[in-house]
């Protein structure tokens, strides 16, 4: 994919990755897997993982902050993250990227650029005894972050018992080019199971790693992809404005995550792989919210840099 040929998008970008990694330092494994659409995905969309019998796939699982070795019982370590590429032959793919909170603290990369800078000048500020400090004051005037840093965040028992979710909406189109604006959810078959703060403390710092490949040896960690289906009035380019819950959710298909990869190919996969949360497939669409292209120029930013270390 390539970098977008607005520059201010690419200068903030580029900002947002020297940020993150001043705060978090520069540096989750694989698993490939199947997907299986739903009879009513092909009634709205005209993709072709959502036409196809099955087609391959990989999920990453990974915890936040982008510190590779911050321990898995660290609250920090939420929310999980879960990325998913669908493979479409002949080096054609489209992706979805997820997280287990269904929210985002801003709605321009500007602002998300503007809060971290706020979380790294209130560490100097706490020394200093300064109060409030800049992270609190940017919360003062930015509800819907202060919303996403309160939201409960508990950790996982499992990666394969966190649902997960596709802030972003986007357009499905199908044959008949009906348009439908969709957001996903990704529900584990296992049932949602999460700790509480002392159970989770007691666990290993490796727990969830660790878990999963035992997990896999009694069969397939599956979950179901659904999409939340929109309705008139609904907002479909801020992803910081939640749909009632009480939208209609549609299942889209099965996801089977059926081994790991071996421990060379998933390290040499997790340098190589590049997500995008920019679809770039016939029958599902981009919507006109600003993040959409300033994640994929942090994705492909952060992911050359990867390539060339």
């Amino acid at each position: 994919m390539p970098l977008s040929v607005d520059e201010t998008i690419n200068k903030t970008s580029q900002a947002l990755v020297d940020q993150l990694q001043a705060i978090f330092g520069k540096h989750p494994g694989f698993r490939p897997g199947t997907f299986t659409p739903s009879a009513e995905a092909s009634k709205l969309s005209s993709a072709p993982h959502f036409n196809n019998s099955s087609i391959p796939i990989k999920a990453r699982f990974s915890s936040s902050t982008g510190i590779p070795t911050i321990p898995d019982n660290d609250a920090n370590a939420n929310p999980r993250g879960m990325a998913v590429r669908f493979d479409l032959g002949g080096r054609h793919h489209t992706d979805i990227i997820a997280h287990s909170v269904p929210l985002f603290p801003t709605r321009t990369g500007a602002e998300f650029l503007e809060m971290l800078r706020a979380i790294a000048a209130s560490a100097t500020a706490a020394v200093q005894g300064i109060s409030p400090s800049p992270v609190e004051k940017f919360f003062e005037t930015h509800p819907h972050a202060y919303k996403f840093a309160t939201y409960p965040k508990p950790s996982p028992d499992s990666f394969a018992t966190e649902q997960y979710f596709g802030v972003n909406a986007f357009k499905f189109v199908n044959g008949e080019g009906k348009e439908t604006f969709v957001r996903y959810t990704l529900q584990p078959g296992a049932g949602v199971k999460t700790l509480s703060d002392d159970e989770a403390r007691e666990k290993s710092a490796t727990y969830l790693f660790d878990e999963l490949p035992k997990r896999l040896e009694a069969g397939p960690v599956v979950f179901k992809l659904l999409g939340q289906i929109a309705e008139e009035g609904d907002v479909t380019d801020d992803h910081t404005q939640e749909w009632p819950e009480e939208r209609k959710k549609v299942e889209l298909g099965t996801i089977e995550i059926k081994e790991i990869l071996p421990v060379q190919e998933s390290l040499r996969e997790q340098k190589h792989i590049i997500f995008d949360p920019i679809p770039r497939v016939q029958g599902v669409e981009a919507t006109a919210d600003p993040l959409l292209e300033i994640r994929a120029a942090v994705y492909l930013i952060s992911g050359r840099q990867r390539r060339a270390a």
